[in-house]
Parts: C-alpha cells; structure tokens; sequence
C-alpha cells in the first residue's frame, strides 16, 4: 500500500489508478459538499470526469442546489473514498466554472439519453410524479428527434482548484495513516506538507 509522495497531484495520480484497477464501481465516485446562504453545508455523490494541475472537474445544473451554491459561495470540499484499497483523499479548494467549449466537449460525450434528461430535469426542484418526469423526457426527445442535442445553458461544469489534501490510508488498531498538503491559494506552486494524528 503505497505511501504519500511529496507532491499531491502525483500521489492522486498513483492512488486513483490503483482505484481504477481494484474499485468494483465508480473509482471516480466522490462526495462534493458545497454550503448555503445559512451557513449549512450540504453533501452529496457525484462523478469526477477530468482533472488536472488546474483541479477536479464535474458537470451539473447550475440551477441545482449545487450549482446556485457553488456559485453564490464559490468553495467546495471533495472526498474519494476507495473501500477496496481502504484509502480515502479529502480535497479542500476554490470552485469555477469551466469553459463553454470544456462543456459543450463534455456534453457531446454523453449518451443521447443523458442529454436529454439534461433538458428534461428541473435538477433539485420539487417534482410531482415519475409521469411529470418521463412527460417531459418525451418531449424534448420529440423535439431533438434529429440531429444533435445541444447543451443546455444552465448546464455545466465546475473545476475544484485545490489548497488542500489529505491522503488516509487505514492502518492496524485504527492508528490510520494521515498526510496533509497545504497551501494558501491555488496559484501557489509549493505545498507544505505534515502528518496528522489518527
């Protein structure tokens, strides 16, 4: 079980390969808590779908709750969790939007059924039943019968730029393995680096 290097970004890279290969599902699965206008945070699961020196990228409704969160407070607090390697990585850092073209690039990615949910879901809103759902998924399937779906405009993505990590890494009698990286702000190259308690 291989230890912490002394960069954040090559050790991520290290640990989440070796997720990719021993993970049964969704090694890019992680919790991305945001936090409202009242001060209560709110978490919840979704799929890294690129990332970087520049950050952790994932795409949304940004009429969503996470999405009007990330927007009227711009930090974000990320957490992978890979129960087949014991591991964890906490990811602590400022949240963007992405680019207009890394969105629409995304988007032509996913499959035609999920471009169409994207139109048909009022991501977060109150819903009044499955049949109001699969109303609208008929719908705007009729309307995008032919040709490519575009992205919508209240869909997009954000980029966690990070000033913290933490790698854990279980170890006997729960005396866990903590290695922390710091830095003030994302365009700081150099990381202070320390162990922490169990």
């Amino acid at each position: 079980m291989s230890e912490p290097g002394t960069d954040p970004f090559d050790s991520f890279a290290a640990w989440f390969k070796e997720a990719e290969a021993s993970e049964p599902n969704d090694p890019n699965a992680m919790a991305v808590a945001s936090v409202g206008a009242d001060g209560m945070p709110s978490v919840r699961m979704v799929l890294l779908k690129d990332w970087d020196r520049d950050g952790f990228v994932f795409y949304t409704n940004y009429d969503s709750r996470k999405g009007l969160q990330l927007q009227a407070q711009p930090k974000a607090a990320l957490l992978f969790h890979w129960k087949s390697l014991r591991r964890q990585v906490r990811v602590e850092g400022l949240a963007e939007p992405t680019t207009a073209a890394e969105a629409d690039a995304y988007f032509a990615t996913r499959p035609r059924g999920s471009q169409i949910g994207a139109w048909a879901s009022q991501q977060s809103r109150p819903l009044e039943s499955r049949f109001a759902l699969e109303k609208q998924v008929a719908l705007y399937a009729a309307k995008f019968t032919i040709g490519k779906v575009p992205r919508p405009d209240n869909w997009s993505g954000f980029r966690v730029k990070p000033t913290l990590f933490e790698f854990w890494r279980d170890m006997p009698f729960r005396l866990h393995d903590r290695t922390l990286f710091t830095r003030a702000t994302p365009a700081e190259t150099a990381w202070k680096t320390e162990k922490l308690y169990p």
